[in-house]
């Protein structure tokens, strides 16, 4: 799953650009259909055209930037490379040279479609994939000028002609099996029109919504209901008839997404909401006016796959419904408020005001279903990623390369046995949590002079390092050095960072943060807090479902997971509140932050919000210190 979510956000790339392409292309055709071809409608149409006719190909650049290990240049070259080899093996005019075809016209339609968005992501993963394992590639000497970075697009060029042979079988026949399966819907009437729209949305993904879209929209069966309806009394159209595979998308596109859209915005990481508020808001306009719905279907396409299945059901209701109804509607570019201006007159249009009705009940339907199902399953929709799963774009990475993390990295792995003795490595909220081939080479004095706090072995192979709440760069920090993505610091290590004794006051008084029975730290159920490793404080066993903050400060740290949340109060004193023990485990899952890291807080704001019947449900204990991290002389009293 941590794949597809993975992809989910790398199609974020590509398709963040598209609301605006999809906008110009819609005025460009609005002004093309009211005032006629104009130097206006050519300009605007061909910019919008120049994405959203190459959408494919942004999606295989910006998967290939986005599955990689880290962002490098040579990744999207890769993705290119092999975009440019599978197109155009698998053209329709290299086909007739491979098959002696004696004119183009003999080859299979399929390959005239093959640059859609499912060869672009399967062109992106080629890329990305021949990027983390071919970009570290060793030759001999004599060929060592194709070593490293420059054997990833080779190596993504020879993978892609074996890909292009299986889809030189594979296409026609999957995309000829599509069209004989959208005659046979014809025969099924509204319950047909139904199926179809369902269908058309599960294709869309793959780009195989095409092959039904012709059987439907054009004239391979005698169905051609989108040419009959712009041709209006003048074509072949029947009133009441032709539109009925075309009305059932406005409400959904114009109404029903942008819904969903909202549902996500609401639902969506406090400290997130800004970042994908824009990406959902253009991409909602352009599905409303545009009738463009790719930017926001796969927002949520492949993080939350359920999401889209729920949502190609209700197309297809959408246009069961319409096709039963008095409602008949076409379009000439998609189903947007464009089209349905433009079509409102025209003489085979019935009830168009019926679509707007339709429209205003599916925005409620899309909201309310898609609030429900995120919360209820907490889907990762946009802005509710896990704090490991998000993209590497350089968003909020810190410049280890040159900052005391790099010091404390390297002097940490001299510490534990150096990067063979490391078999994983991965963080909580204060602490490096690691597997290690031999426990007994692991330094604890040395940990502790490159900056660590504390160490544990829990048990077996596992050893665990506190160093407080900045422990994420210090992770960064050691697999960029493990990698070999950046040298080994000559700086000294940097100084030791918790318990360290600072101005802070020997007794915070502050306001209990979370309702619950009050305990020692020694009655929590983990060493390291137990022992008082990570700082004094003490602890809560939650009743309460909110945490506040306990006095005015600033929110220094908001772990995007949600479980644990640091403070510095107008003091000077620095706080820790661990919400249950080892809930880092869980990956977000029942926690829901309020507040975005940064924030200025009043005493008695919400932090936030948990479910402490799922951290139960997870057979791990809710019990909650409160932490002091910057005294260890200090004291807690609750006011």
């Amino acid at each position: 799953m941590k794949f597809f979510q993975r992809l989910g956000r790398s199609i974020m790339l590509p398709v963040a650009v598209l609301p605006v392409a999809a906008i110009l292309s819609g005025l460009g055709y609005w002004i093309k259909e009211t005032a006629g071809d104009n130097v206006a409608s050519a300009f605007f149409a061909a910019a919008g055209g120049a994405l959203l006719d190459n959408m494919a190909l942004l999606f295989a650049i910006g998967i290939a930037i986005g599955m990689a290990e880290k962002p490098d240049g040579t990744s999207a070259l890769a993705g290119l490379v092999s975009w440019l080899t599978i197109t155009t093996l698998l053209k329709p005019e290299t086909v007739q040279v491979l098959t002696g075809a004696a004119e183009l016209e003999a080859v299979d339609p399929a390959y005239g479609k093959i640059q859609n968005v499912f060869v672009g992501i399967i062109c992106g993963l080629i890329g990305a994939w021949s990027y983390n394992r071919f970009k570290n590639t060793k030759l001999p000497d004599w060929l060592s000028f194709f070593s490293g970075k420059r054997s990833v697009a080779i190596v993504s060029a020879g993978l892609s002609l074996v890909v292009a042979i299986v889809l030189f079988f594979v296409w026609p026949v999957v995309y000829g099996g599509l069209v004989t399966f959208g005659e046979w819907i014809l025969t099924l009437g509204p319950v047909g029109a139904g199926i179809y729209g369902m269908m058309n949305r599960l294709l869309i993904p793959l780009g195989l919504h095409h092959a039904l879209n012709s059987v439907f929209w054009f004239d391979i069966a005698g169905i051609n209901d989108l040419q009959n309806f712009l041709d209006g009394a003048n074509g072949d159209g029947v009133p009441g008839v032709t539109g009925q595979y075309m009305t059932g998308f406005f409400p959904v596109m114009m109404f029903g997404l942008p819904g969903a859209a909202l549902a996500m915005y609401v639902t969506a990481k406090t400290a997130r909401r800004k970042v994908v508020g824009g990406i959902l808001l253009s991409a909602s306009v352009a599905s409303f006016f545009v009738g463009v719905t790719e930017p926001l279907e796969f927002s949520f396409l492949f993080l939350a796959p359920w999401l889209y299945v729920i949502h190609a059901v209700f197309m297809g209701i959408s246009m069961t419904i319409s096709a039963l109804l008095p409602v008949r509607m076409g379009f000439g570019f998609s189903g947007g408020f464009i089209d349905l201006v433009l079509g409102w007159v025209n003489p085979l249009a019935q009830n168009p005001w019926l679509i707007l009705v339709m429209g205003v009940a599916w925005f409620v339907i899309y909201f309310f279903v898609f609030r429900f199902v995120i919360l209820k399953f907490q889907l990762k929709t946009p802005g509710r990623e896990d704090e490991d799963e998000t993209l590497s774009t350089g968003e909020g990475e810190a410049g280890v390369g040159d900052s005391k993390y790099a010091a404390v990295a390297a002097g940490f792995l001299a510490g534990l046995g150096g990067q063979a003795n490391i078999l994983s490595l991965d963080n909580c909220a204060t602490r490096l949590r690691l597997e290690v081939a031999d426990p007994s080479k692991v330094d604890e004095a040395a940990l502790r002079r490159a900056g660590a706090a504390g160490t544990m072995k829990p048990g077996g192979k596992s050893v665990q390092v506190v160093y407080g709440l900045n422990v994420q760069f210090v992770k960064d920090a050691m697999e960029d050095l493990m990698d070999g993505r950046e040298p080994a610091p000559a700086a000294a290590p940097a100084p030791q960072t918790m318990s360290v004794a600072t101005l802070a006051p020997a007794v915070v008084r502050i306001a209990q943060p979370i309702a619950g029975r009050v305990l020692p730290l020694s009655e929590v159920p983990d060493p390291m807090f137990a022992e008082q490793t990570m700082g004094p404080g003490v602890a809560i066993d939650p009743t309460g479902d909110t945490v506040v903050a306990p006095a005015d400060g600033t929110v220094t740290t908001m772990f995007p997971t949600g479980h644990a949340v640091g403070l510095t109060l107008a003091d000077g004193t620095e706080l820790l509140i661990h919400i249950g023990i080892d809930t880092v485990s869980l990956k977000g899952e029942g926690f829901r932050p309020l507040v975005e890291q940064g924030a200025e807080v009043r005493k008695g704001d919400a932090l936030v919000s948990f479910d402490v019947n799922a951290i139960r449900a997870a057979g791990l204990s809710p019990i909650t210190p409160v932490i002091v991290v910057n005294n260890e002389d200090a004291s807690i009293q609750f006011s």
